[in-house]
């Protein structure tokens, strides 16, 4: 136990020192992600800092309650950095779509426009301009040290369609053409790989240079699939030029074969890492549907295989859990999110979390659906998708009750900034287990190792004979997390997990073989 407090101490440490950041900036975004140690936590401006007085999830401005904007952010940024988050990802700043629209604000996604902010973001207490709320948001991230992803949606809302028709690829009547079931946008036309269309790219490439004016250090590219590679090539080219650190996030994945729709283009992940990008999202979402070991640490070898393929280094997030995806907590309670957790901490990705993760936030929202008191679209519900992050409406700032589990998260970011090196420069091994249910890993660097012991069974307990040659109680070893303890023995460890369980230590003077 005493060992486990000194890992949080230190962990605290590291986190807190970082609030003595020089006040010149300089991104550092692109170096960070790709030595798979951004920390990154996904966040809604529009709910993020929401203040729900009456606490009926709803923020009603008749009722004196504020929604979420640049300003009121701010506040929560010192938090973020306590907890070890160094990067956040900012879903979709621009104005959005109110025609044709799904919920009462109309979903972040339906771009109304690409080079204005959406004014849903703006403080009313402040004689500042909403570009300026923007800047200072984005500059007081940057003196906590932490980064700025910012969100370009695939499409375009309605409302844009109506303005520029010239910009969205068109059906057989001459209609333009909804993208799966993406109810609210229209289908950009960026055209294919023998020719791009320049009106899209224009207003693309307006948009790579308004976000990196704001003070921006890199993009995560929505349904990037649904563009060509070539499109990409150019643009991405373009942002390095004005800034080398500039990162792209590819929304892509390798289970992906299909395109959003009949008359779009795709481009799968391999493709789109070719034409530039720094990494993209692997398959780890669907670890929800992995029964045995060997699919989890099948996806880790390959996602590993990917650093030096391409000439460059390219890496990958941790994309367990995301926007689009079930609350961990609905899937397999609080076991699996505590596996996501120690996954991102531990494995060479980058960490990925959503906003309200670290307290267990459900995303039930008790009024979902239901006719809206007030709407400031067309719609007269409140559309949300059941367990997932609300993107539609002016709800609550996300959060769950799980005020332990937020000592975890401190915790398991602190430790991954502190293994940095090992998760940058080390050798990653799968360590046989003997059981289908149990996965085993170790990650080794300049005589420090990370040994991980986990059971993918949510359901009952396992065993395992985990194979370690080399290893013997001699070497220090911190137990870092667990709720069992393991049992050594030269050359092995003998575990009992609990179902989902998650085990991890830190073996120092110790190399995997």
């Amino acid at each position: 136990m005493i060992k486990r407090v000194l890992v949080l101490l230190g962990a605290i440490f590291l986190t807190a020192s970082s609030s003595f950041a020089s006040d010149v900036w300089v991104n550092d975004l692109r170096s960070l992600f790709l030595n798979n140690n951004a920390i990154i936590y996904e966040i809604n401006l529009r709910t993020f800092g929401a203040q729900d007085i009456n606490k009926d999830g709803i923020i009603d401005k008749s009722e004196g309650e504020e929604s979420g904007n640049f300003l009121n952010a701010i506040a929560r940024l010192d938090e973020l950095m306590t907890s070890g988050v160094n990067t956040i990802h900012v879903l979709p700043v621009m104005a959005t779509g109110k025609t044709k629209a799904l919920g009462s604000a109309g979903s972040l996604y339906a771009a109304a426009s690409f080079n204005e902010l959406n004014p849903q973001l703006k403080s009313d207490k402040s004689a500042l301009s909403l570009e300026e709320q923007a800047v200072k948001f984005i500059n007081e991230a940057h003196k906590r040290r932490i980064r700025v992803i910012i969100d370009l949606p695939s499409c375009g809302a309605y409302d844009l369609y109506l303005k520029r028709p010239e910009l969205f690829v068109k059906d057989a009547s001459g209609q333009p053409v909804i993208p799966s079931d993406w109810t609210d946008v229209r289908l950009l036309n960026a055209g294919n790989e023998n020719n791009i269309n320049h009106d899209v790219y224009n207003l693309y490439k307006g948009f790579v240079d308004y976000v990196i004016q704001l003070g921006a250090d890199g993009i995560r590219a929505d349904a990037a699939t649904s563009k060509p590679a070539k499109f990409w090539k150019e643009l991405i080219s373009y942002s390095r030029n004005r800034d080398p650190q500039f990162m792209w996030l590819a929304e892509a994945s390798d289970s992906w074969t299909e395109a959003v729709s009949p008359e779009a283009v795709f481009t799968p992940y391999d493709k789109l890492l070719e034409a530039g990008f720094d990494g993209f999202y692997g398959s780890y979402f669907n670890m929800k549907d992995w029964r045995t070991a060997s699919e989890l640490m099948n996806h880790i070898k390959f996602t590993n295989s990917l650093k030096t393929k391409y000439g460059e280094p390219k890496a990958v997030i941790g994309s367990f859990t995301t926007h689009d995806e079930l609350s961990p907590v609905l899937i397999n309670g609080q076991p699996y999110s505590n596996m996501i957790l120690w996954l991102n901490s531990t494995l060479p990705v980058n960490a990925y979390y959503v906003d309200g993760f670290d307290t267990g936030d459900n995303y039930i929202y008790l009024w979902g659906n239901k006719k809206a008191r007030t709407t400031y679209t067309d719609d007269e519900y409140y559309f949300v998708h059941r367990g997932k992050l609300d993107i539609f409406n002016f709800s609550r700032q996300p959060g769950g009750k799980n005020t332990n589990f937020k000592q975890d998260f401190i915790m398991a970011n602190g430790f991954k900034q502190f293994i940095a090196p090992v998760l940058a420069n080390g050798r990653f091994v799968e360590l046989k287990s003997g059981n289908p249910s149990v996965f085993a890993y170790g990650i080794s660097y300049n005589k420090t190792t990370v040994l991980v012991f986990g059971n993918m069974n949510f359901r009952a307990n396992n065993e395992a004979v985990i194979k370690v040659r080399g290893y013997n109680d001699s070497f220090l070893t911190i137990p870092v997390e667990m709720d069992t303890a393991p049992i050594s023995e030269k050359d092995k460890f003998k575990v009992n997990l609990m179902p989902g369980e998650i085990q991890v230590l830190l073996v120092n003077n110790f190399e995997l073989k």
